[in-house]
C-alpha cells in the first residue's frame, strides 16, 4: 500500500474528518511552530515535535512545518504574543501559563481539583468546552486545540517530608497555575519557571521544592540530585491538558480540508502524549526507586484538607476576575459533577474493586 494513502486514511479513522485531498493542488502552506519545550525534551518536547512531523505527514507536505523549540526563535513564555501578533503560525504549550492575559486559560490546561484527563477531553471535545476555549483565545486573536496530555501529574519534588500543610510555610517552589496560586495561601513563596530552568534553580536553592509532570517526564529532568522526597498524586493538575494555538487570522483563512489535517493531527497526538505517559510511567517510578533511591511519599488527608480550603479561595478570585472566568468555571464545575460522577459510578467502582480483589497499590 502506497504510504502517503495509508497515512490519510489513518487520520481519517482516528478523527471522523474527512481528509481526501483537494481536487486541485494548491500551494504549500507555511506553517510556523514555536514551543514552550526545549529540543528533544523527553515526553512534552518530544511530544510536540512528533506533532509538528505528523501534520507534514497527513498533509502529504502541504504544510510547510518549521519547528522551533524554546529560546531558537523566541523564550518559552513568547510564544503566546509571537502567535498572536502573527510572527508564527502556532505554538505549542500548556494553556496556564497565560493565566496572568486571563484567569480563563487555566482551565485549559488543569485546574485545583480538576479534571482528569478523561473528564478533560471529555468536555472539551464533547461537553462545551470547545466553545468556551474559543470564545476565550478569540480575545486574543488566537484559535486552539488539545495536543496532549500527561495524565494526573504528581505533587511534586521536595527536599524535606511534607507531614502538615505548615510544612508549606515559606517554601519555594516552581509550580505554576491555580495550584501555585493554591499554594501561596497556605504560605508558599511560588514561582513560574520554564522546564528548561527547573533544574539550575532546583540545584542551587533557589527553589526548595518542584512540581513537574509525573515519573516518566521527571526521570530524566535528574531533580532527585537535588530532593528525594517525591510525592504522588498532586492536587494542581489532575489532567495536565496541552494546547495547539493558531493566530486566529491564519487559521481563518484555511480552507476546511488544511483545519481537518491540522485537527487530525492534534487529536493524534493529544491520545498519543496520554498513552504514552501512562505506558511509561510505572517503569520509570521504578527507576526513580531503585536506581536513584527516591523515597516516594504522599500528602497526608490533612494537607488535602487544607488544600481544599484553599481551593475554595482561589475559585472565589478566579471567578472575580471577569464575566467570561465566571462563565467558564461554573461550566467547567457542572461538567465535572456530571462527568466525574458517571466516570465514578462506573470505572471509580470498579477500579476499587479490582484493586481491592488483587492486592493492587
Amino acid at each position: 500500500m502506497d504510504r502517503r494513502k495509508f497515512i490519510k486514511g489513518a487520520a481519517i479513522a482516528g478523527t471522523g474528518a474527512s481528509l481526501a485531498a483537494p481536487a486541485v493542488a494548491q500551494e504549500r502552506k507555511q506553517l510556523v511552530i514555536v514551543s514552550t519545550w526545549p529540543r528533544d525534551f523527553p515526553g512534552l518536547g518530544l511530544s510536540a515535535q512528533r506533532l509538528a512531523q505528523r501534520i507534514g505527514e497527513i498533509s502529504d507536505g502541504h504544510f510547510a512545518v518549521e519547528y522551533f523549540a524554546a529560546g531558537e526563535r523566541v523564550g518559552a513564555f513568547d510564544v503566546f504574543d509571537e502567535v498572536a501578533s502573527g510572527n508564527s503560525q502556532a505554538y505549542v504549550g500548556a494553556e496556564y501559563y497565560w493565566g496572568g492575559k486571563h484567569a480563563g486559560f487555566n482551565y485549559f490546561t488543569a485546574v485545583p481539583f480538576g479534571m482528569s484527563t478523561q473528564e478533560w477531553t471529555a468536555w472539551v471535545m464533547y461537553g462545551g468546552g470547545q466553545a468556551l476555549w474559543d470564545e476565550l483565545s478569540g480575545e486574543f486573536g488566537l484559535k486552539a486545540l488539545t495536543c496532549g496530555s500527561t495524565g494526573t501529574q504528581a505533587g511534586g519534588w521536595f527536599n524535606k517530608e511534607m507531614e502538615t500543610a505548615d510544612d508549606f510555610k515559606g517554601l519555594k517552589m516552581r509550580i505554576p497555575g491555580l495550584g501555585g496560586q493554591l499554594l501561596s495561601k497556605l504560605g508558599a513563596s511560588t514561582v513560574s519557571l520554564p522546564g528548561g530552568q527547573i533544574y539550575e534553580n532546583l540545584v542551587s536553592g533557589a527553589i526548595e521544592a518542584t512540581e513537574w509532570v509525573g515519573p516518566y517526564n521527571d526521570y530524566f529532568m535528574k531533580f532527585y540530585e537535588a530532593a528525594k522526597y517525591y510525592y504522588t498524586g498532586g492536587v494542581h493538575e489532575p489532567g495536565g491538558g496541552l494546547g495547539f494555538g493558531m493566530n486566529a487570522s491564519w487559521w481563518g483563512g484555511l480552507t476546511e480540508w488544511e483545519k481537518n489535517v491540522i485537527r487530525a493531527a492534534c487529536n493524534e497526538e493529544h491520545q498519543a502524549a496520554h498513552h504514552e505517559a501512562m505506558a511509561k510511567n510505572g517503569e520509570y517510578l521504578g527507576k526513580l526507586i531503585n536506581e536513584q533511591g527516591v523515597e516516594v511519599r504522599a500528602f497526608s488527608d490533612e494537607i488535602w484538607d487544607a488544600f481544599g480550603e484553599a481551593a475554595v479561595e482561589v475559585f472565589e478570585e478566579t471567578r472575580a476576575h471577569s464575566p467570561l472566568a465566571t462563565k467558564i468555571d461554573d461550566h467547567f464545575q457542572k461538567a465535572l459533577r456530571e462527568i466525574g460522577g458517571s466516570i465514578n459510578s462506573l470505572e471509580g467502582t470498579f477500579l476499587r474493586q479490582r484493586n481491592r480483589v488483587l492486592g493492587i497499590g
